[in-house]
């Protein structure tokens, strides 16, 4: 239980800081409204799921191997996030009812990749998690609940990141070259946050 707690109180904290995974939630958020953004931070937390999948079945191995493929994988992304970036940017200001709806199975793919992608967060969930297991048998099951736990508080975290940033979208709305200006400098944060992240934690 003391676990459990310490658990939700370290993760909420690290929701707090914006990284690649939510500056790509705010950019779909402001850009294509809430139903969006939610659906971008259900595939960053499954992407995240993903990973947290190898750390619970303790492939330390396949871990190391897995991160240290993605490191190419991981500039693709950079520069596909560079490109949205830009795009976002420099493109003629529209009314919020004239851009073009994403899909959802897009953007819950988008959010899975960038979630997967980054080795850093493979590295740090299977250095992070094992700290708020108690000794003794059952470790397995242990993370199991641990790893629901933490799931559970990143994608209510990101939610309300998505949230907050719709409703900056209807005010940002009167203001086209601002909020292309601002979604697009939060793609470009992720793809800076993507491609500073080392394998190393």
């Amino acid at each position: 239980m003391v676990n459990s707690v310490a658990l939700i109180v370290a993760t909420s904290v690290l929701v707090l800081i914006p990284g690649p995974n939510v500056a790509l939630i705010v950019a779909n958020s402001l850009r294509h409204g809430l139903k969006i953004g939610l659906v971008t931070a259900l595939g960053t937390t499954c992407g995240l799921a993903f990973q947290l999948f190898l750390v619970v079945v303790g492939m330390a191995a396949l871990i190391e191997l897995a991160a240290t493929a993605l490191e190419w994988v991981r500039w693709l992304g950079v520069a596909y996030l560079v490109y949205l970036g830009i795009r976002a940017w420099i493109e003629p200001v529209a009314n919020l009812q004239d851009i073009r709806a994403q899909s959802k199975s897009g953007a819950f793919w988008r959010g899975f990749a960038m979630a997967v992608v980054n080795p850093k967060t493979l590295l740090f969930n299977a250095a992070f998690l094992p700290q708020f297991v108690a000794g003794g048998e059952g470790a397995t099951g242990q993370l199991v609940i641990l790893a629901s736990i933490y799931l559970a508080v990143i994608v209510i975290g990101d939610g309300l990141w998505a949230v907050f940033a719709s409703s900056a979208r209807r005010f940002l709305g009167k203001f086209g070259h601002l909020r292309n200006r601002i979604t697009g400098g939060f793609l470009l944060g992720a793809a800076a946050g993507l491609a500073l992240s080392r394998r190393s934690v």
